[in-house]
């Protein structure tokens, strides 16, 4: 079936004239936007965002929820997936979950540095994220994130105007293409040689209110996009109460631009990925779920924030989810797991997981440490492999990819459970009322 068969096109925007004809071509019309190297891609990747907030699925803002989770915690944790390989197939996944489990707190997201190794710029990620919503019938918010968006510290002390005009110009980018959730991580900037908290802390509350209000300036109308910082680095120590103050009180000071943060991110005693033994193994990791607990109760009720967000936990044990609303976290980010079950897959062919590795080992000999063993370095590097060879991973058959959907659909199912975000669907829908933003795309392009 071809396009013009099933969405018509107008200065009014785009109307769809056959749903069940347009879910039945999806998969095509996503493959030929993805994979498109003339100048139709971006026309059909903005095309295919359209036709979904025509579907009824739409790009919006959890700000107002997370406002309503700041006056009265309703006991769950938002999950926020980083999607880094079978892009497509993985969220359809998700999304096939969440109508079976009533699940609407929920957060797709990408961070600046898996933007770069998956090859996923934003505009591509936002149009894969709404038309796996499409294809499976998922209509209300889809909430998209641009997850870690860090200064890097050896970058910013060396350059501090370009760093922060990088920064600047992703942010542009991610919210052109709908991302209306926004992470900034300047915790890199805390400078603890000074000798007060406020003073440590200060680059860091600084540099999040300059890009905030960057943010507020180049937001569309009627979008209040929710904005996230960060106290604690990753893999770094535990944050505490005294931090967590002199950060908020001095955004607070400083950001003069409508409304401010939203969540805040901290340490409580994981890293990305998970600490590999020289096995292969993980190591298994303990969180600091009181402090977790403290600094949540501390950003709702002394600043109106939804509460504290944790990083790096995918790979934590099953049993240690279910911690996550028992401490009013807000929300969590989880990544490597799922890039786990893939690599890890019985079904995944053998021969083609090696080519994989192999690239790695070629491509990113450089990254390996000293002391690191090949299951070390394979697992810290793994992730690597995915955006080169992008299009053979989605050129894998169905034989391949569906029994690896259905681990992770598994996966997800548990998550959802676990972090109680199943029948949230009318709590969203309550909250957060979508507003959608048409975008501008040459049609003639298409043929349409």
């Amino acid at each position: 079936m071809e396009l013009k068969n099933v969405v018509a096109v107008s200065k009014e925007g785009v109307q769809i004239k056959d749903m069940p004809g347009l879910r039945d071509i999806m998969d095509g019309l996503v493959y030929q936007a993805v994979f498109s190297e003339d100048d139709k891609r971006s026309a059909l990747l903005v095309l295919i965002k359209e036709i979904a907030k025509a579907a009824g699925t739409v790009p919006s803002s959890i700000q107002s929820l997370y406002e309503a989770m700041g006056r009265s915690y309703p006991g769950f944790t938002v999950p926020a997936i980083n999607i880094r390989g079978l892009a497509y197939d993985s969220v359809k996944a998700v999304f096939r979950k969440a109508l079976e489990m009533n699940v609407g707190a929920l957060i797709f997201e990408i961070a600046r540095s898996e933007i770069g190794y998956t090859k996923q710029r934003p505009l591509e990620y936002a149009a894969v994220v709404l038309a796996a919503a499409v294809k499976e019938g998922y209509q209300g918010p889809v909430f998209i994130q641009g997850d870690h968006f860090q200064l890097v510290r050896k970058h910013y002390l060396s350059d501090p105007k370009a760093e922060t005009d990088y920064i600047k110009g992703l942010t542009k980018e991610a919210i052109e293409a709908e991302f209306y959730n926004i992470d900034i991580d300047s915790s890199t900037l805390v400078d603890l040689e000074k000798e007060t908290i406020k003073e440590q802390q200060r680059p860091n509350f600084e540099k999040t209110a300059e890009i905030a209000t960057y943010i507020r300036e180049i937001q569309p109308g009627g979008v209040e996009i929710s904005i996230g910082g960060e106290i604690g680095e990753i893999g770094k120590k535990n944050s505490t109460p005294d931090e967590l103050k002199a950060y908020l009180d001095g955004f607070k000071e400083t950001f003069k631009s409508g409304k401010g943060l939203s969540k805040l991110s901290v340490q409580t005693g994981t890293s990305h990925g998970g600490v590999v033994m020289p096995d292969g193994t993980l190591a298994k990791v303990k969180i600091d779920f009181e402090t977790l607990r403290i600094l949540s109760d501390l950003a709702r009720k002394d600043y109106g924030l939804s509460g504290c967000v944790q990083h790096g936990a995918s790979t934590l044990p099953e049993e240690a989810f279910h911690m996550f609303p028992e401490t009013g976290t807000s929300e969590v980010h989880l990544a490597t797991g799922f890039q786990n079950i893939i690599y890890d897959s019985n079904v995944l062919p053998a021969e083609f997981r090696e080519e994989v590795y192999n690239f790695i080992k070629q491509e990113h000999a450089k990254e390996r440490k000293e002391g690191q063993t090949e299951e070390q370095f394979m697992y810290s590097t793994r992730k690597k492999g995915f955006g080169p060879l992008k299009k053979k991973w989605w050129d894998l058959p169905s034989s391949v990819k569906e029994p690896i959907m259905k681990e992770l659909e598994a996966k997800f199912g548990l998550l959802f459970e676990k972090l109680k975000v199943t029948n949230t669907t009318d709590i969203v829908k309550k909250n957060v009322k979508p507003v959608v933003i048409k975008k501008e795309v040459d049609y003639s392009l298409l043929g349409l």
